[in-house]
């Protein structure tokens, strides 16, 4: 790309400040200064190119680049050319000049036969610098008037060879984001780093000496995990929710074993407590999803009461992503048998508002506070969310069984208003793991094949989920 630069080989620190006032001085003819941030950065380069000449015996060199209204300042480069700006500053109703950051976004890096490529993603064309610096041994690639991503403050890439070992992304300055190389210089034979566009991003190419390229990184060093291919997020069926459109995932989830300590749940013939079977599922689902690499919490992890409303302020308090609260049912008719799966909402359904009377027996509410309870329901439901959850969950559950148990009643998802799902801040849902009023499912529930086969729908059911949100 041609460009107008004016290159000055400087010798001496004063007469690059001597430059600078002048051309604040030409500045000030046309009734416009730059903004102080414009200044300090003038000042920042200088700085750098003082530490930059004690390293290169005094050649170096300091360009400027002159619009009709301001001056914009280079860094001294070691190796490729920065690139010039498209954008320009906007000057505000005071008078001062707006310079606007582009957004270094993503960071990625492809280790080849003969090269590793590291890829700087960036909104918008910038001007960068490189530094080889020594004791340790890095590439530096500065990128100009930009912000680096929330999500990629800090971040680190290790790499697994012997001549480049971490890439790291950092803030450097309020407009300066600095990308790093860890490598050894005795093992590299050059570096290459230019531009490409549409979108912009700068590229740097790391080439190893012969011989350097396929040798592996020392025994000890850690094995990283293998890249797992991008899966794009689906829409509910209702659309696409924001969590999706935010790109979130799952990292926490709570588990919820229903009743506990003086409230035992539904008890069946054979003295079969809800409250145990729960717990027991709740223990050996957490260890499950644990191996998956998921951070999990129970609400109770011994047989103890815990208030309605406190098990969605402990998942809130937890941070969770999701909270599933894990009961057996029970009905008067006990021929009836199955499963089935609710989210917090509100229903005219008989049934479930039978079932919710039930299972909302100990909380302690009155009558005055019915208006800020549906205010809940209706601010924290979470329910397009909830419902995906409660249907992948219920149709990983009702397959799983089905595997031993073809006989497995579906009773489908359905909303209901449960108070142990009122104010959480998470997708929510309450699964019916069969019915305690059924002789044979009653009998099933002691059978340790057909606990397995629960727990192992309920974390099919939430991987599932997790997929459908692109991050599975």
């Amino acid at each position: 790309m041609k460009r107008t630069f004016s290159i000055f080989k400087i010798k001496n620190l004063s007469i690059a400040i001597l430059l600078i006032f002048i051309n604040f001085l030409e500045a000030s003819q046309s009734n416009y200064w730059p903004s102080a941030q414009a200044k300090e950065g003038q000042l920042f380069n200088l700085i750098n190119l003082n530490q930059f000449n004690s390293r290169n015996n005094n050649n170096y060199f300091f360009s400027f680049f002159i619009n009709s209204k301001t001056n914009l300042t280079n860094y001294p480069q070691t190796s490729g050319q920065g690139v010039q700006s498209q954008d320009k500053p906007n000057q505000s109703s005071l008078g001062k000049v707006e310079v606007s950051k582009a957004e270094v976004y993503d960071l990625r890096s492809f280790t080849h036969p003969t090269h590793t490529r590291i890829v700087l993603d960036c909104s918008q064309v910038r001007e960068y610098t490189t530094l080889e610096l020594k004791e340790p041994d890095r590439l530096a690639v500065d990128v100009l008037r930009a912000q680096l991503n929330p999500i990629l403050h800090g971040k680190q890439v290790q790499v697994q060879t012997a001549y480049l070992t971490k890439i790291r992304l950092a803030q450097r300055t309020p407009t300066i984001v600095r990308l790093t190389a860890d490598l050894d210089w005795r093992l590299i034979e050059r570096t290459h780093v230019f531009t490409l566009y549409d979108p912009f991003r700068i590229v740097i190419d790391i080439y190893p000496r012969e011989g350097q390229a396929q040798r592996p990184v020392a025994e000890s060093a850690e094995k990283l995990p293998e890249e797992k291919p991008i899966i794009s997020p689906q829409p509910t069926k209702a659309g696409w929710t924001l969590a999706r459109q935010l790109g979130l995932g799952v990292k926490t989830i709570v588990l919820d074993p229903g009743h506990g300590g003086s409230d035992p749940g539904c008890i069946g013939r054979s003295g079969l407590k809800e409250k145990d079977i729960v717990l027991n599922l709740a223990i050996d689902l957490k260890k499950k999803i644990q191996e998956a690499g998921f951070e999990v919490f129970l609400t109770r992890e011994t047989d103890i009461f815990v208030p309605l409303e406190n098990r969605t302020v402990i998942a809130n308090q937890k941070k969770a992503d999701i909270f599933i609260s894990l009961h057996v049912n029970s009905h008067p008719n006990k021929n009836r048998s199955g499963i089935q799966t609710f989210y917090l909402n509100i229903t005219q359904d008989s049934v479930v508002n039978e079932l919710a009377a039930l299972e909302n027996a100990t909380s302690p509410r009155t009558l005055n506070q019915m208006a800020e309870t549906i205010r809940k329901i209706i601010r924290h439901s979470k329910a397009l969310e909830s419902r995906e959850l409660a249907e992948k969950i219920q149709e990983n559950l009702v397959k799983c069984l089905r595997k031993a148990y073809p006989d497995t009643q579906d009773l489908g998802v359905k909303g209901g208003p449960f108070w142990v799902l009122i104010g959480g801040e998470m997708p929510s849902v309450l699964i019916e793991l069969s019915h305690m009023s059924n002789a044979k499912e009653e009998a099933r529930l002691q059978e340790k094949s057909y606990q397995q086969l629960l727990i192992e729908g309920i974390f099919e059911g939430i991987i599932a989920y997790i997929k459908t949100l692109g991050k599975g």
